[in-house]
């Protein structure tokens, strides 16, 4: 009888919990606050509360659950099983969360990368079904990716792998980025450069359908809605964006010849007013044999593709 896993997708403000099947499906879940600022062992003790009432709803035997897997945003000791830092989640320095699980309930525990894991369930059940060699990008607070190639994870000598924000695209300075360094991908094309960006262009006198919607700060989702709306210079700064992120992925695409490049997080959600300039700008930049091989999709697990790829970690 194919066995059922726990995935747990880690957040700086809720921890999803969930029981899938062998068919990737979900069978229960539920989120639990992170509260963070409360320090690392009450999270680990409220998580351990949620895995309990989960084999308790769900009827589940410990011995019957294959595996628990943990998606951190943040350095992970893979093999190890540690988190060695998660810079959005105070506290979590060196923390051996697969010992610890594996003492509680006797089930075999994994940890990975947030960004790895959603790669991981894109490429099993979403949109990265029968892919061989793909990137799964995810562009929030800030740019990151998971990288399959031959259909197997890469992780790196030091589990450090996809670290795509930090592709450089200026030699001589460009903005400050959170790694320390100027000129990242990341600094240039994430949601706080969305937020500066917009925040730029009411200081330079553009009268903007986002200043009437911010409610009352600038998100990068109310920029979004502007966009939508038709205000061209919500529009401009999407297509901005798109550009730089698309000059990034077409180092990437020149490199790993991917079959396809898997775009999510919240940033994301813009849809075609982001896609459409990745895609053409990825197009101009990048060889013509691999660029022409690559398909640009949105992400179709959503929310779910953290804690399905969690599940997953198992085996991978």
């Amino acid at each position: 009888m194919a066995k059922e896993r726990i995935g747990i997708d880690v957040g700086g403000t809720n921890v999803k919990i969930a029981l899938v099947d062998s068919n990737g499906k979900i069978i229960y879940s539920n989120s639990i606050p992170t509260h963070a600022e409360m320090g690392y062992e009450y999270t680990i003790n409220n998580m351990k509360e949620a895995i309990t009432e989960l084999l308790k709803e769900t009827k589940s035997d410990p011995k019957s659950i294959e595996s628990i897997g943990f998606g951190f945003p943040g350095q992970i000791d893979y093999k190890k099983g540690v988190v060695r830092l998660a810079p959005n989640i105070p506290g979590w320095v060196n923390v051996p969360i697969a010992e610890i699980m594996e003492k509680e309930f006797g089930i075999a525990t994994r940890v990975d990368n947030d960004v790895r894991c959603a790669a991981l369930g894109e490429l099993n059940y979403g949109a990265g079904k029968g892919c061989e060699n793909l990137i799964c990008i995810t562009v929030g607070t800030g740019i990151g990716s998971g990288l399959v190639i031959n259909g197997k994870l890469v992780r790196g000598a030091s589990n450090a792998a996809g670290e795509i924000g930090h592709i450089k695209l200026d030699m001589h300075g460009g903005p400050l980025c959170g790694c320390g360094d100027r000129g990242c991908l990341e600094a240039f094309a994430s949601g706080p450069s969305i937020v500066a960006m917009a925040e730029e262009y009411i200081k330079g006198g553009k009268s903007t359908k986002y200043r009437e919607l911010a409610n009352p700060d600038i998100t990068p989702y109310i920029v979004s809605e502007a966009a939508k709306q038709g205000d061209p210079v919500a529009k401009r700064i999407f297509a901005i964006t798109g550009e730089y992120i698309g000059i990034g992925l077409a180092s990437v695409v020149n490199l790993l010849n991917p079959e396809k490049i898997i775009i999510g997080g919240g940033v994301a959600a813009a849809g075609d007013l982001l896609l459409n300039p990745i895609k053409e700008s990825l197009l101009k930049r990048a060889m013509p044999i691999s660029g022409s091989a690559v398909e640009i999709v949105p992400a179709q697990l959503g929310n779910s593709a953290g804690v399905i790829g969690a599940s997953l970690l198992i085996n991978s």
